[in-house]
């Protein structure tokens, strides 16, 4: 049974009721140990949507590379981070929903509602919001947002990587893979590492001790 494919209904709905300007939201990595957490915001042109939208973690590599070039190409678009230092000090969560905000407030045409990813709307909204879960599969916008998101956090990755080799940031993009856990211990923790994560905490405590 094939999984069903992203389409327009939210932005439709959110049309027929006034709302002329939607934006899709959504977020990238808020699971690595390192880097920041980033967030694009997408409004779509209801008459150029590019072709083979869908959730970027059923994308290829190569595919969600095509779509980016056609999303920032042919929409209006923005992206926005939170700093591993924000992350820390008021936890992963609302590090993502304070990026999702960012983003939206630096979009070039201001929206009048938003559909974010998720079960959750980010407090200090500055439009109208509907959140959607797993709504990267379910709206177009979000799933344009989900690939700009992507795209944009891992390009932060691997220039990271250029500087902090040996923690394989290029293609590990700060999960907790066993090259990653492996180059921690013997390399250390570097500025770019989440301190609140449980590893990374669990790595500083023991030098500590």
């Amino acid at each position: 049974m094939e999984k069903s494919q992203p389409d327009f209904r939210f932005e439709i709905q959110a049309m027929g009721h006034g709302f002329l300007r939607v934006a899709g939201v959504d977020e990238a990595r808020r699971g690595p140990l390192a880097g920041p957490v980033t967030a694009a915001a997408v409004i779509l042109n209801p008459e150029d949507i590019p072709d083979g939208l869908n959730d970027s973690k059923a994308l290829t590599k190569r595919k969600r590379e095509a779509l980016y070039e056609e999303i920032t190409t042919r929409a209006l678009w923005s992206v926005a981070h939170a700093s591993v230092e924000e992350i820390d000090e008021i936890n992963i969560l609302r590090a993502s929903h304070l990026a999702m905000v960012r983003a939206l407030e630096d979009l070039p045409e201001r929206p009048d509602i938003a559909l974010i990813d998720g079960g959750m709307l980010p407090r200090e909204m500055p439009c109208k919001g509907q959140p959607i879960v797993k709504g990267d599969a379910r709206s177009l916008s979000i799933a344009a947002a989900s690939i700009v998101a992507k795209i944009c956090r891992d390009r932060v990755m691997y220039d990271l990587a250029q500087h902090h080799p040996g923690y394989g940031w290029e293609t590990n993009q700060g999960y907790p893979s066993k090259a990653h856990i492996s180059a921690l211990q013997n390399l250390g923790v570097t500025p770019h590492h989440r301190r609140s994560f449980k590893p990374v905490h669990n790595m500083l405590w023991q030098e500590n001790c």
